[in-house]
């Protein structure tokens, strides 16, 4: 599986650097958004496991942000940090739907406990199962299977099965494949040859000799995954 990706919104340069730093060499895939235009940006477009959320932003406050996040539906888990320590904050923080808590200073195990708490409840609003037809993923298990038949799929053709059902009967372009499973954006050469190959092979496995063909290719554009032609 990828390394579980983590969205830090914090505007302090030193401290977001520190974060991401400390978050990285633990293994997590650690992006900076530095105000909440561009955390809001970035939740549009990505996928995240986590989103570390300093309340003390400039322009719009955390907790607005956050209220925002909610009311568009983002499920993603929100650990709120913050140096008010009220408990008339905690409170607020949670009611406009913050998951956990931490009061500055705090320390950086304390923070990575946390944050393995917020994981372990799943990706927030990703079920552990995800199903389309007769096709089933387990994301815990990491068994596939399409009607009786379990499909043995390698590291990278699981991710790349559990990203298209992420979003299903959406266009995933090759451009996001590149960021999101193979965390490539930015090469000399684009990925879209190497893409296609494991396409191919995911192809293969999953609709084989099956009635229903699931993935579909959207010429010069992508791929999408749904029932019946996209």
């Amino acid at each position: 599986m990828g390394a579980m990706r983590i969205l830090i919104v914090e505007d302090e340069l030193k401290v977001a650097t520190a974060l991401q730093e400390g978050l990285e060499g633990e293994g997590f895939d650690a992006t900076v958004a530095h105000t909440g235009e561009d955390a809001f940006f970035r939740l549009s477009t990505e996928v995240f496991d986590v989103i570390l959320l300093d309340l003390t932003l400039p322009g719009r406050d955390g907790l607005q942000i956050l209220k925002a996040f909610r009311g568009r539906g983002v499920q993603t888990p929100v650990l709120v940090i913050t140096a008010r320590d009220t408990l008339d904050d905690r409170l607020t923080g949670l009611d406009s739907g913050a998951d956990d808590y931490l009061v500055k200073p705090f320390a950086f195990p304390e923070l990575l406990a946390r944050i393995r708490v917020l994981l372990r409840r799943g990706r927030a609003g990703e079920p552990a199962k995800m199903t389309l037809a007769d096709l089933s993923l387990d994301m815990v298990t990491r068994k596939v299977t399409r009607g009786e038949r379990p499909l043995d799929l390698t590291l990278r053709e699981f991710d790349l099965l559990a990203y298209l059902l992420r979003h299903a009967g959406q266009l995933v372009s090759r451009g996001m494949l590149a960021r999101d499973v193979w965390k490539e954006e930015a090469r000399a050469t684009p990925l879209d040859n190497v893409i296609d190959v494991h396409m191919t092979r995911l192809r293969r496995k999953v609709d084989g000799d099956a009635a229903t063909r699931l993935i579909h290719t959207v010429r010069g554009v992508g791929f999408v995954l749904r029932e019946g032609p996209p």
